[in-house]
């Protein structure tokens, strides 16, 4: 398969992605990883503040936080990132009962970042691609939910 013809089919699965998580209304930023990225509102600190707005009101809390931009700069590298772990104790409870092992994708890492050409973007990895290697049903179901919620919050972001 040719280079142009795997770009081709990424972005038709990009797409794909994005319809069934009901994104196509966003301005989706060029794909530059796995999972979701979505041109966002604002400077990278504004809509960090947004997110940690629109996450609070929508049942869910800030549980951690992680300054990349700050850290790398310390190597001499200037960037804007900034990432957030998203989630709720409710949801978190269900997900450890049915798979303890459910930490290594919850809370949901939600990174924020300018792009090469100044984008804000918003950008994760959604829980059911994250954990659907754990094979259980009760664990995908949550993460459906899951994946449902951060779409609709990332809609409110976006541009």
């Amino acid at each position: 398969m040719s280079k142009q013809s795997s770009w081709k089919r990424g972005i038709v699965v990009l797409a794909l992605t994005l319809t069934t998580l009901g994104l196509t209304g966003a301005a989706v930023a060029a794909p530059a990883g796995p999972g979701v990225q979505v041109q966002v509102k604002g400077t990278v600190s504004q809509a960090l503040a947004s997110l940690k707005k629109t996450v609070a009101d929508n049942g869910m809390m800030v549980m951690g936080e992680l300054h990349q931009g700050k850290v790398l700069a310390m190597t001499g590298l200037h960037t804007q990132s900034e990432s957030v772990f998203v989630g709720n104790p409710t949801v978190g409870k269900k997900l450890f009962s049915a798979e303890p092992g459910a930490g290594l994708a919850v809370p949901v890492r939600i990174n924020i970042y300018a792009d090469a050409n100044g984008n804000t973007v918003l950008s994760y990895i959604p829980p059911s691609q994250a954990l659907s290697a754990f094979g259980n049903s009760k664990v995908t179901g949550v993460a459906k939910t899951l994946d449902k919620k951060l779409a609709m919050m990332a809609r409110m972001l976006a541009k």
